[in-house]
């Protein structure tokens, strides 16, 4: 079978889509012809088992040699045995003898998008093939011309193991025998403009440290413990919607650093023990995670993400971030990771033009450029893009055990004019703003998501009024299970920076938040997102002027907080009032532990954990208005409100009706004495949090623990007690029963 010239002309010059025609054993009449593709090499020949090794003879100048092994049938194993002289002698299983990796299932679910295993068949992934063992490549670059695997292993010369084409769907594929874990590549890509560009694999499972940007073949010979499958026993059981949720926002890279190396950042493996053991201490039932996902620039603290599949090589190797999980999941703290559709960096090894078009981003900028990142947008009409990013999130779920996601800019993604003027973007088909592909896309994530892994939690950052963003799919919704609630966080800290004598004015910036409460199940986010590019810390938000008054009102705003309804999330160093405005480059202040002020506030946080995660009134009925009703939200002269939560009913179960919580705020400088206050029972009420104790660094104003109701109706209850309301502090009171 002879080729023609023009065929090895093009193998030659890599723009061949089918080496595999050209190269390997191919069956002839005389026995199987072997050809091999390897430029520089003085010498080629195949050694088939019991038979005679054939010498190949050179038949192109760029390298392609050729010879029959006379008599042999296929299918057919055998080795090259290749001479480069000084450079070397050399053995190896013939890639090109391999059939491949990819089923015509797999194709056909690729092309569809409905591939959600698609990280386990497109990458790197190591196996044994046809009984030998190696590692099978594949990427999808549906625009080039040809693609090949470059690496250490052959000398980053893509002339040397060219991929072929799996048909109109766009996957190239190669099984290259012997490699194995560690080996550094990337995909050598000849655009249909004819440049070379030099591509990091979109599912790479590992990469190099910054600012090195190769792919790293891994396998993972992790084995997750028992206390990790007790743990995802326990939350597939569980509906997050009544379980008492409380989340500490964590960088890792700056959470807290080894000063004793340079101060360096923590590895995963010391995260493990020291996040995890402050977590319980503090009571937080989950951490969540600024994006870990591997990223070239720190100062994108993680938000311009290379590579989706890979977690950030600073902190140690991706086993080290499944042991990272698995600790978590022993001390009973859920993970959840930050995740990133909205947008990629325009890094040229890395998504951006992957095959020398607009593959994964759109073509036209008024859909494909983000304005306020210099980003590019996904193309989310694009099955295979789709797919990608659901498989990614599944991807994190499955392979890494995490509990939830919390999506980004979601906003950015549902409007076609975010951050756009007039004539910088493009209408939906009805002519609308809504982007009709992002809501599909976000709709079928949720849907898989839920379907496949029940228990885990999908909450989406979205600062409009978009309806339904944590309601079912077949309602209308989103799909999402959680929104996070920026207007609560937005009205509650304008309210805290007014001095009290203005408040007066902005009473209702604090009750506000009960007009729409219940119309999405929310969390109540005081993120990084506030702590960040000159809004400074949370305490220096807080009006005051001396840091007695700044940290009495830090104190009842966590209260007010954790009394209202909703899921908390608080930002590393605000549960012990850092004073400074969050910075990557530097840890946490610690220090400030050591003054008695900064511990109470830190002691508080850890008793509303603690009180929060004990008492069902508080988190059992969050998203039904059953669970909450106001006591007093007009008293704006007094800078006083109140209201109360409840539980579901328990009559049932052995206990007496539902659980009752009362939260009361003056957030005045002065103490109110004998202030009336409505209650619901009859039995003695007790303080189960009052944020002026001493032990958080208060004045000790109070009511001697509790106090006794009286017959007296009173703000629409059968009952009703004079209290003293401590100054700029808020109190808990549950009945005594």
């Amino acid at each position: 079978m002879k080729v023609a010239k023009s065929e090895l002309d093009a193998l030659a010059r890599r723009e061949h889509g089918q080496p595999h025609a050209i190269l390997g054993a191919h069956a002839t009449g005389d026995g199987v012809v072997i050809r091999a593709l390897r430029p520089g090499a003085l010498k080629v020949s195949a050694k088939a088992s019991k038979r005679p090794a054939v010498e190949l003879t050179q038949i192109h100048p760029g390298g392609i040699f050729e010879g029959t092994i006379e008599g042999a049938t296929l299918p057919l194993r055998y080795k090259l045995k290749i001479d480069y002289g000084p450079g070397g002698k050399f053995t190896i299983e013939d890639p090109y003898a391999f059939t491949p990796t990819l089923g015509e299932l797999d194709l056909y679910l690729l092309g569809e998008g409905r591939h959600e295993e698609s990280y386990d068949r497109l990458g790197a992934h190591v196996r044994k093939h046809q009984g030998v063992g190696g590692t099978a490549f594949a990427v999808w670059a549906p625009a080039a011309r040809a693609v090949s695997v470059v690496g250490d292993f052959n000398s980053w010369d893509g002339r040397l193991h060219p991929m072929r084409s799996m048909g109109s769907g766009g996957i190239w594929e190669l099984f290259l025998p012997g490699l194995g874990p560690g080996e550094r590549y990337k995909y050598e890509i000849l655009t249909a403009d004819g440049e070379l560009a030099l591509k990091a694999d979109p599912y790479a499972q590992e990469t190099e440290h910054p600012p090195k940007t190769a792919s790293i073949v891994f396998e993972s010979r992790y084995s997750w413990s028992e206390d990790d499958a007790g743990f995802l026993s326990r939350r597939r059981e569980q509906l997050p919607l009544s379980r008492p949720i409380s989340i500490y926002e964590v960088h890792l890279g700056s959470w807290r650093l080894n000063s004793l190396e340079d101060n360096r950042p923590l590895t995963y493996a010391e995260l493990a023990d020291e996040l995890s053991a402050y977590a319980i201490d503090m009571g937080f039932t989950h951490i969540e995670l600024l994006p870990v996902m591997a990223h070239p620039f720190s100062g994108s603290w993680g938000y311009q993400v290379t590579g989706y599949f890979a977690p950030t090589p600073r902190y140690g190797s991706p086993d080290d971030f499944r042991a990272f999980v698995d600790r978590m999941h022993a001390a009973g703290i859920g993970v959840i990771l930050d995740w990133v559709p909205a947008h990629f960096p325009r890094d040229e090894f890395a998504l951006a033009r992957f095959d020398g078009t607009a593959l994964y981003e759109h073509a036209d900028p008024r859909r494909g450029a983000h304005p306020d990142w210099g980003t590019l947008v996904f193309n989310y009409g694009r099955h295979e893009v789709r797919n990608f990013l659901i498989s990614n999130a599944l991807f994190w779920l499955r392979e890494y055990h995490v509990d939830g996601i919390r999506v980004d800019a979601v906003a950015s993604m549902l409007y076609l004019d975010y951050s756009r003027r007039p004539g910088e973007w493009v209408p939906n088909e009805f002519g609308g703003r809504e982007d009709l592909d992002a809501v599909a896309f976000l709709k079928e994530l949720n849907e898989v998501m839920y379907g496949r892994d029940p228990g885990i939690i999908s909450a989406a950052e979205e600062s409009t009024a978009w309806p339904g963003v944590s309601r079912p799919t077949y309602l209308g919704g989103l799909g999402f299970g959680f929104k996070w609630n920026m207007g609560w966080m937005h009205d509650t800290l304008a309210y805290f920076q007014q001095d009290p004598i203005y408040r007066r004015f902005h009473h209702h910036e604090l009750t506000f938040s009960l007009m729409y409460a219940f119309s999405e199940n929310f969390v109540l986010p005081l993120s990084h997102d506030e702590v960040v590019h000159g809004k400074g810390s949370l305490y220096t938000k807080m009006a005051g002027s001396d840091p007695w008054q700044k940290l009495a009102n830090l104190r009842s705003l966590y209260a007010y907080m954790w009394a209202h309804p909703g899921k908390k999330l608080l930002f590393m160093g605000c549960e012990f009032a850092q004073q400074a405005e969050w910075s990557h480059e530097r840890s946490l202040d610690w220090h400030l532990l050591e003054q008695p002020a900064h511990a109470g506030i830190q002691s508080l946080v850890r008793d509303l954990n603690r009180r929060y995660r004990d008492e069902p009134a508080l988190w059992e009925l969050d998203s039904d208005p059953a669970g909450f009703w106001w006591l007093e939200p007009n008293d704006a002269d007094s800078n006083t409100l109140a209201f109360a939560r409840q539980s579901r009913d328990r009559e049932g179960s052995g206990e007496a009706g539902s659980r009752v919580l009362v939260f009361v705020a003056n957030l005045s400088p002065v103490p109110r004495m004998g202030y009336r206050l409505g209650l619901p029972r009859s039995s003695r009420w007790r303080e189960l949090i009052n944020t002026d104790s001493s032990y958080y660094g208060g004045s000790d104003v109070g009511n001697l623990g509790g106090v006794a109701p009286e017959p007296i109706p009173w703000h629409g209850q059968p009952f009703s007690a004079e209290l003293t309301l401590p100054p700029l502090a808020a109190i808990w009171l549950i009945p005594d029963e």
